[in-house]
C-alpha cells in the first residue's frame, strides 16, 4: 500500500509556492501573498514573502520528511510529489498570468 501519497503531493505543492515567494523577497522584490489586499493579488513586501516562503518551505519540510517514510527510490512516491509540483504550478502560472501577462504574450515578448 502507498505510504502518504497525499502528503507527499501537498509537500511538492508547498515547495513551488515556496520558491517564487522566497526568491522574489531575497531580491527585495514585493510579490504576491495572501497577506496582500486583495489577497493573491495585491503585492506584499519583500519581507513579508521572505517570511512567507520559508513558511511554505517548513510545511514541505514536515510533509515529505516527518509524514511516514519518504523514498526517493519509490516511484509511486515520486510521482505524487512531482505531481504535487506539477499541477501547484500550472496553477499558479495561470492565476499569476492573468497578473503578469503570461497567459497571452505578445508577439514581441516571444523568443
Amino acid at each position: 500500500m502507498p505510504n502518504h501519497p497525499i502528503a507527499y503531493f501537498f509537500a511538492g505543492a508547498f515547495l513551488t509556492n515556496a520558491i517564487p515567494h522566497f526568491v522574489r523577497g531575497v531580491m527585495g522584490q514585493p510579490f504576491q501573498s495572501p497577506f496582500a489586499k486583495p489577497p493573491g493579488k495585491g503585492l506584499s513586501s519583500s519581507t513579508v514573502n521572505v517570511i512567507w516562503g520559508f513558511a511554505n518551505l517548513i510545511a514541505f519540510y514536515f510533509l515529505l520528511f516527518r509524514v511516514g517514510t519518504f523514498d526517493v527510490r519509490n516511484t509511486f512516491q515520486i510521482a505524487a510529489f512531482g505531481l504535487g509540483i506539477l499541477l501547484f504550478g500550472i496553477f499558479t502560472a495561470h492565476n499569476f498570468g492573468k497578473l503578469h501577462g503570461g497567459n497571452n504574450p505578445t508577439e514581441s515578448q516571444r523568443p
